[in-house]
């Protein structure tokens, strides 16, 4: 019990002029005292009531469906992006198939040939269009 006194002893003084003070002077606001009040990272914090254009302020949420009506951004498929590239008149190209492996039984004619670009079959214009959405096509280049 004796402990228990001397703590309150110890409590005591410590709190009384801080109850005093509140008591006394009940209009103590962020403004009033001798530095800034300041945020986690330092930036001093507005006293000022939020208003409309604030962040605290709750938009209505009409806001998230209008931005929902800009339309569907078309994902570009990366394999087929890889596979296929445009060259400066618009044609889509492609490399030659059979110039991966066993290449030891191939002639060197034969791989200098599978080693270039080919143009990409108009009838399949619209299988690479549809993978890649961006690409700058023109249906026209022969």
């Amino acid at each position: 019990m004796a402990m228990s006194l001397s703590l309150a002893r110890l409590t005591l003084p410590r709190s009384a002029p801080l109850a005093a003070a509140s008591a006394g002077n009940r209009a103590h606001t962020a403004a009033s005292l001798a530095f800034p009040a300041k945020s986690f990272f330092g930036a001093p914090l507005a006293v000022s009531a939020p208003t409309a254009a604030s962040p605290l302020v709750r938009k209505p949420a009409t806001s998230v469906v209008a931005a929902a009506k800009k339309g569907y951004k078309m994902k570009t498929h990366k394999a087929s992006a890889k596979r296929f590239r445009v060259t400066g008149r618009g044609k889509i190209v492609r490399r030659c198939a059979g110039k991966q492996h066993l290449l030891g039984k191939k002639n060197t004619k034969r791989k200098k040939r599978l080693s270039k670009m080919v143009q990409v079959n108009k009838s399949d214009y619209d299988n690479v269009t549809g993978a890649l959405p961006y690409l700058k096509v023109n249906r026209k280049a022969e």
